[in-house]
């Protein structure tokens, strides 16, 4: 019997559709990672980069289930200048929600003095931590003395993250910024739930002896 896809599931294949990033192969690799769970909420985020003469693209798909974070990766390169030879490397991490320590929005609004209830955001990064990574930022320290030449050490920020993802309204659409926030909620939402309560065993009921067995005693 086969099976038909879902709502969610066929939303995901068309985000991934849409993103035109071998579509079909990261379909594939994406559901064969997600072990037949089926998706809660999901997020495709391609990224574009520019090295030179060279174009680099790759893919990051989240895809939420109610116990699971299953995280794709995938890039391409070429193996020789004229692109010929292409090969695509892919990793995949599940990740159990019971895990996920913190999940993390940041957001950019433009001319926040002009802020309205319908504005949206003009950037949203998503950062997610579960295995208690951090990154250490650090700098030169300073004072509030422009002349002072003393060593002040260094000073910098301890940011927990596994993966962080930004996305822009300019560069991704106005679009894929509420995409990306409402999948944050998604996710918070099941990163929080109360864990199910275990099922009760029916206590074992106590054997009653037979009638034979009590007239057999009463005749000793």
């Amino acid at each position: 019997m086969s099976h038909s896809p879902t709502t969610e599931e066929r939303s995901l294949d068309e985000d991934l559709n849409r993103a035109g990033f071998y579509p079909v192969m990261v379909a594939d690799v994406v559901h064969d990672a997600l072990d037949g769970r089926e998706p809660l909420s999901h997020l495709v985020h391609l990224e574009t980069h520019f090295d030179r003469n060279e174009v680099h693209r790759h893919i990051t798909v989240l895809v939420l289930t109610d116990d699971m974070l299953v995280i794709t990766h995938v890039d391409d390169q070429q193996l020789d200048e004229e692109g010929e030879q292409v090969v695509a490397q892919i990793s995949t991490e599940s990740v159990p929600v019971s895990q996920i320590r913190s999940v993390v929005l940041s957001y950019i609004y433009a001319q926040p003095q002009d802020y309205k209830p319908s504005d949206q955001a003009r950037e949203l990064t998503l950062a997610i931590a579960w295995s208690g990574g951090q990154r250490l930022d650090m700098g030169p320290a300073g004072c509030a003395d422009p002349q002072c030449e003393a060593d002040h050490g260094y000073t910098g920020n301890i940011v927990q993250e596994d993966i962080v993802l930004r996305v822009s309204s300019e560069a991704d659409g106005a679009q894929a910024v509420q995409n990306a926030k409402a999948f944050a909620r998604a996710l918070r939402k099941v990163n929080t739930a109360p864990p199910a309560l275990p099922r009760m065993v029916d206590p074992v009921q106590p054997r009653r002896l037979g009638t034979r067995l009590s007239r057999g005693h009463h005749q000793r």
